[in-house]
């Protein structure tokens, strides 16, 4: 190999956004030390299921982690139909031709997508270092250490269940505000959660009323149920470099404002940071090129989702149930003259509705408080 080949790239981080990098770059014949600061993988998620989005795009979202050279060797069900319930309760099925996304697991245990991407980045080549926090990065690096600040809170439990498996969400500022709330079950296992985009304070009551709502409307039964909480940053960024480095994954900010569902672009954008050291090619123009247009429509869409209220968002579940989901929300994340000019309103009011008011972070064990102090 030569000189430039050689070369250790550190990347800080070990979350999907990090590992993805590791797998690309040595797999292109690179020297990659990942330092990850927590002991274990997967240390923010508790084996819960997650949505890997696959509507934002026409190619399905394993093909493209195909592309990058990333397998999906980690245990994934592919949901094209659910129930969704609008701010009144009413149920709506929704349909797609194609998969909507894929059910994954989060965490440290085998089968997680975490777990999946830890052994490859390894029989790839890469070395992992756990308890090894980056106070300071030299040479060639990629910055991927996750969310800094909270855009938005999820709370809930997983839990064991005789249900059937099933996908529900509900809309309702009564359960979720501003958010939405979602029920997912899968061969015995299941997650229950509400996703707060305001009113971090009062999670506890949003999370019980969740759970009386999914009982009523869903049949929920629980058992060993455990409780768990998670954070996300959703911001699209002027720059995504850092002292030269690649700053990849919510650590730059990549998250869908609206739905949250930022695993593909964490994946995609590790990719890219990969691209661009072993290319030899501007970072910023490849993140520009592939993430910005899908994260300005996400941010458009959650100023339009915030104005309509809940009568809107009743409007919204309707057209969703009216023909192919999956094609409807392609539509909504799209590039558009429309997203293109809303954009910089949206941009310049989007943080209002996610300072919240009702956490003064004082004696507050709400989740962005709580993850904010392990970070210290």
């Amino acid at each position: 190999m030569s000189a430039r080949e050689s070369d250790s790239i550190t990347i800080a981080g070990a979350g999907p956004a990090g590992l993805v990098s590791a797998i690309v770059l040595a797999r292109a014949g690179r020297t990659v030390v990942v330092r990850e600061w927590h002991e274990s993988i997967g240390h923010r998620f508790h084996d819960d299921f997650q949505g890997l989005e696959n509507w934002s795009d026409e190619r399905d979202v394993l093909e493209e982690m195909w592309s990058f050279g990333v397998a999906a060797d980690f245990d994934s069900y592919p949901v094209k139909e659910g129930t969704v319930f609008d701010p009144k309760g009413r149920a709506r099925k929704v349909r797609s031709s194609r998969p909507l996304y894929y059910t994954v697991r989060r965490g440290s245990l085998p089968g997680t997508l975490d777990e999946g991407l830890l052994s490859q980045a390894r029989r790839a080549g890469a070395e992992i270092r756990f308890g090894d926090k980056v106070q300071h990065l030299e040479g060639k690096g990629i910055l991927a250490g996750g969310p800094r600040i909270a855009g938005a809170i999820a709370v809930g439990y997983v839990f064991e269940t005789d249900m059937a498996d099933g996908d529900w969400f509900a809309l309702g500022n009564d359960l979720a505000p501003l958010g939405y709330a979602y029920l997912l079950v899968h061969g015995g296992r299941g997650t229950l959660a509400t996703c707060l985009f305001t009113e971090f304070k009062h999670q506890a009551e949003y999370l019980k009323r969740t759970a009386r709502f999914f009982v009523e409307k869903a049949g929920l039964t629980m058992r060993v149920a455990r409780p768990f909480g998670g954070f996300i940053n959703v911001r699209v960024p002027r720059h995504a470099v850092q002292g030269g480095h690649p700053v990849i994954g919510e650590q730059a900010g990549f998250q869908d404002a609206l739905a949250g569902f930022g695993l593909r672009y964490a994946m995609r954008s590790g990719a890219l940071a990969a691209r661009s050291v072993i290319e030899g090619v501007s970072y910023e123009r490849l993140w520009r090129q592939a993430l910005r247009p899908g994260l300005s429509a996400g941010v458009v869409n959650r100023m339009l989702f915030n104005a309509l209220g809940e009568r809107g968002w009743q409007s919204a579940v309707n057209r969703l149930a009216a023909g192919d989901t999956g094609l409807v929300l392609r539509r909504f994340y799209g590039p558009s003259i429309l997203s293109r000019v809303l954009f910089p309103m949206a941009r310049r009011f989007y943080r209002r509705p996610l300072a919240d008011p009702s956490c003064d972070h004082r004696d507050c064990q709400c989740v962005w408080c709580a993850c904010q102090a392990e970070q210290a």
